[in-house]
């Protein structure tokens, strides 16, 4: 686990790196280890990769160069020979489970900072090894750590001794005089990191909140899950070896390196799989007390997906859900990501229920953020439905209430609707700010008539 500062390399920082002296000699010391591995592969995740909504990049072709001249120093320059036979391995692998990763959608073939950093310390001590370049996703936390996991099992299928890079800074809102400011999430997410990967407690990286980490402007999050997911099962030899924020960014390096025990697994240390089952657990519980709309909202995604057939209305229902008529919102979420979301803003069908029944179907089917929901996904799924007051029609911004009022914005044909109460949205401006991109209008947009709408939302 590494930062990536460019300011670290001596032709960057030019004596600004003797300010962060623990981190370089941290690094150090697991550029020493990568010696007495002597991989056949190295695997550096980058978020500075090439990186999707919905899968995993992984570089193509033979090799790739880089330089750091868009940090001034066009002389420190690198190139690899990537481990084809592994990327096409691994390519195989994703497609036979179904897991999204793979080759497809190359941007740019150039190495970035957030492999050229850490190779900066390697290539000084060894050399001798083929390279694997792997971008983040938008994708859950749990399913960075599963990308983890099939990493392992195809470096195993290989027979490869390999090493692993999760390249990352933590926080980069340490500091008012930082360049990105100050934030409180920005040490708490510093403080809780390093707790959770100086002890190697890896199941508690799924349990952090997106918002929270948005907040806290963090971006190796994710490359260090995929690292977790390598050491999935296994025992280590964890040291923590250096934390610092002198330039209001995070910078922490721990190594782990995986004890002699054979083959052999550790089922303490089989963290999403444990974490799954909590997971589950959780979810059970919660359906077991969801009232009549999620419920009705749950069968009709269920029947569609299980019998391709569309639910129709049941005994037992309440009165208004079989004669009222409203605008209708189904939101699903997994592993504490949007999976879908679907809606109307006034009533289209003849009831509530069918409103619950047709936009259930389109949530899970039909968003085109999304690829369609599987019926393997259906026991993960969180699903709430609101139910949309008639929208009245404000003149301020004043007349908004980021927390009550959900707000519909509209110019022309085109028009923008956000519910309210949403996790990470926190002001009213926020609020107007995504309404207008939802409707594709441009955030700086001043014509533009604003509507103001409330909820009765069924978790």
């Amino acid at each position: 686990m590494v930062p990536h500062p460019p300011i670290i390399m001596k032709e960057i920082g030019k004596g600004e790196e003797n300010k962060i002296r623990d981190t370089v000699k941290a690094y150090e010391k697991a550029a020493d280890m990568v010696v007495e591995c002597r991989p056949d592969t190295i695997i550096i995740s980058s978020p500075h990769s090439i990186m999707y909504s919905d899968y995993f990049h992984i570089s193509p072709g033979n090799g790739a160069v880089g330089d750091m001249g868009r940090f001034g120093a066009p002389e420190v320059r690198f190139e690899v020979e990537y481990d084809r036979e592994f990327t096409e391995r691994i390519s195989r692998n994703a497609m036979k489970s179904d897991f999204p990763a793979g080759v497809l959608g190359e941007r740019n073939a150039e190495l970035d900072h957030g492999i050229m950093v850490p190779l900066y310390f390697i290539n000084k001590v060894y050399s001798s090894y083929k390279l694997v370049r792997v971008g983040l996703s938008g994708l859950s936390f749990a399913e960075h750590y599963r990308f983890g996991q099939l990493i392992e099992r195809t470096l195993k299928e290989l027979g490869r001794r390999a090493f692993f890079v999760g390249s990352g800074d933590l926080s980069h809102k340490l500091l008012e005089s930082g360049p990105y400011g100050y934030v409180k999430e920005g040490p708490e997410y510093d403080d809780r990191i390093m707790e959770i990967m100086g002890k190697g407690s890896f199941d508690e990286l799924f349990d952090f909140e997106d918002d929270f980490c948005d907040k806290a402007a963090e971006c190796g999050h994710r490359s260090f899950c995929i690292m977790a997911g390598t050491l999935d099962g296994k025992d280590v030899y964890i040291d923590k070896l250096s934390y610092e924020g002198t330039f209001g960014v995070g910078y922490g390096i721990c190594t782990y390196r995986v004890k002699e025990s054979g083959d052999k697994i550790n089922s303490e240390r089989k963290f999403l799989e444990i974490w799954e089952t909590k997971k589950m657990e959780e979810l059970r519980a919660r359906r077991e007390t969801e009232d009549p709309y999620v419920r009705l909202a749950r069968k009709s995604i269920e029947a569609y997906l299980k019998e391709g057939k569309r639910l129709k209305l049941y005994d037992g229902l309440p009165e208004e859900i079989i004669n009222g008529k409203a605008g209708v919102f189904v939101s699903i979420h997994k592993e504490g990501k949007l999976r879908g979301c679907i809606g109307t803003i006034s009533p289209v069908y003849d009831c509530i229920g069918t409103e619950i029944i047709e936009n259930a179907i389109s949530a899970s089917t039909k968003d085109p953020r999304f690829n369609p929901v599987k019926s393997s996904e259906l026991d993960m799924l969180e699903i709430n439905v609101d139910v949309l007051s008639e929208a009245e029609a404000v003149k301020s911004k004043k007349q908004l209430d980021v927390k009550k009022y959900g707000v519909i914005v509209t110019k022309g044909l085109h028009r923008g609707l956000l519910l309210p109460d949403l996790e990470g949205v926190d002001t009213v401006d926020e609020q107007i700010e995504i309404a207008l991109k939802k409707a594709g209008l441009s955030e700086r947009e001043q014509d533009y008539s604003l509507m103001r709408f409330e909820v009765v939302r069924h978790r």
